[in-house]
């Protein structure tokens, strides 16, 4: 498989991409710290409640993020190199096992971002909020992965990933959830094979 190039400088190239092994390092580390910061900001039935929010909100930032900005179709030359940054090239060559995880250079920082929205937004309870939509991040990253480089042979796994290569394979335009999937069928974006 040739890796497609985004940069030609050396240096921007090596940050766009991520093993399965980094991935897990940094999240192994990233998410306890995230609930240990968590821990004691809010009382158990709130935090629960927060934290099954932010799982909601994470579904919900994936379908949108994934449909309309992933797929966003212009005409103006900047937006058309960014979309293809962050997620043509991935349909260019879906099967990169370097570029089908996020790479901590976006990831990390927009994490924050979205933290300190939570916390804005909530309070110091906002973590749990966050570790909701981080663990459905995480979530979502892993299936993907697991969607383009393992076999899933189980039943649910089956169907993650008949869904997704769909997606790949049928028609872009459709089957934008990887973790949600039902949300497909919500919005009517499900890709109805002959077969069904």
């Amino acid at each position: 498989m040739q890796r497609i190039r985004l940069f030609r400088n050396e240096q921007l190239e090596k940050l766009t991409v991520l093993s399965p092994l980094g991935f897990a390092i940094i999240w192994s580390v990233a998410l306890p710290l995230v609930l240990w910061a968590a821990w004691g900001t809010a009382a158990p039935m709130k935090a629960l409640g927060l934290f099954l929010g932010g799982l909601v909100v994470w579904c919900l930032f994936e379908y949108v993020m994934h449909r309309y900005l992933f797929h966003w179709e212009t005409n103006w030359a900047p937006a058309r190199w960014l979309v293809f940054l962050i997620h043509g090239n991935h349909h260019s060559s879906p099967n990169d096992d370097m570029r089908n995880l996020m790479p901590p250079v976006i990831s990390l920082p927009a994490s924050a971002l979205i933290w300190w929205g939570c916390m804005a937004l909530v309070g110091h309870g906002g973590t749990w909020l966050f570790l909701g939509f981080i663990l459905g991040y995480v979530a979502y990253d892993l299936l993907h992965f697991a969607c383009h480089q393992w076999p899933m042979r189980s039943r649910l796994g089956k169907a993650f990933k008949r869904h997704h290569m769909r997606h790949h394979y049928v028609d872009e335009h459709g089957n934008y959830a990887i973790t949600a999937i039902f949300l497909d069928w919500i919005f009517r974006s499900r890709i109805i094979s002959p077969r069904g």
